[in-house]
C-alpha cells in the first residue's frame, strides 16, 4: 500500500470514526515512568532510591530512549529488559523512531515492521485489527499497553481526551473549552493557566493539531 493510499484512507477512516474512541490503549500493569508514585517505583525489581530519584526529577520524560539511559548506569542489559515489562512511557505509534520501538517488550523485528506497515494510525481500535491478523488477542492486549495514537485537540471526543494517562475530568473540559486552538502554543498558554510547564508538556505528546488549509 502506498504512503497516498494510506494517507486517503485514513482521512475517510477520521470523516467516520466513533465519537467515543480511545486512543490510549488499555493499561493495569505496566507503569507510566511520569505519573507513577516513588513507592510504586520501588516496589519494582531492580530498582532502587537513586534510580526513582533519577527518574522523578528528569519529568516529564519524553522517551523511553531518556529512562534507558538514566536506568542504563544502575542496571544489566538483563535487569532493564525485565525493568521495561512493568515500566515503560508509551508510544506514538505513527511517530515513534524504529530504535525506540524496538524498546517494546517482546517485540520482533518482524513485528515492528507491521506496526509502521500501517501508520497513519486513527484509533486504538485500528491498531487492534491490524495487528490482531498476526498475534491473537492476548497478545494484541499486551503490545497495547505501550502504545498510543495521537488525538486531534480540536475534534476529539471526551472520552477519547479521557483515555489521556493521568487526565482528570476537569481538565478534559479546559481542553475542550478553549477550542477551537490554532496553534500548540495558545494550548501552551490557555492550559498553562492550570498546570505547571512540565504537565502542560506532559499532556502534549497524546494531542495534535490539524492545520486548516
Amino acid at each position: 500500500m502506498s504512503k497516498i493510499t494510506k494517507l486517503i484512507t485514513a482521512i475517510f477512516l477520521i470523516s467516520y470514526m466513533p465519537s467515543s474512541v480511545s486512543q490510549v490503549g488499555e493499561n493495569s500493569i505496566v507503569l507510566n515512568p511520569n505519573l507513577a508514585s516513588e513507592e510504586d517505583l520501588m516496589s519494582l525489581k531492580g530498582m532502587s532510591p537513586v534510580i526513582v530519584k533519577s527518574i522523578s526529577e528528569a519529568r516529564p520524560i519524553s522517551s523511553n530512549l531518556d529512562t534507558e539511559e538514566i536506568i542504563g548506569k544502575y542496571l544489566s542489559s538483563e535487569a532493564r529488559n525485565n525493568l521495561r515489562t512493568k515500566l515503560f512511557l508509551p508510544v506514538n505509534l505513527n511517530t515513534v523512531s524504529d530504535e525506540e520501538l524496538g524498546l517494546v517488550p517482546g517485540i520482533s523485528s518482524k513485528m515492528k515492521h507491521e506496526f509502521e506497515e500501517y501508520r497513519p494510525y486513527i484509533s486504538i481500535s485500528q491498531f487492534r485489527r491490524e495487528i490482531g491478523k498476526y498475534v491473537d488477542n492476548k497478545e494484541v492486549a499486551r503490545f497495547e499497553q505501550y502504545v498510543f495514537v495521537p488525538m486531534d485537540l480540536n475534534s476529539a471526543s471526551s472520552d477519547a481526551l479521557m483515555s489521556i494517562p493521568g487526565i482528570s475530568r476537569k481538565m478534559v473540559h479546559e481542553f475542550e473549552e478553549y477550542r477551537p486552538y490554532t496553534s500548540i502554543q495558545q494550548f501552551r498558554h490557555e492550559i498553562g493557566k492550570y498546570v505547571n510547564e512540565k504537565e502542560v508538556s506532559r499532556l502534549e505528546r497524546y494531542i495534535f493539531i490539524e492545520e486548516s488549509n
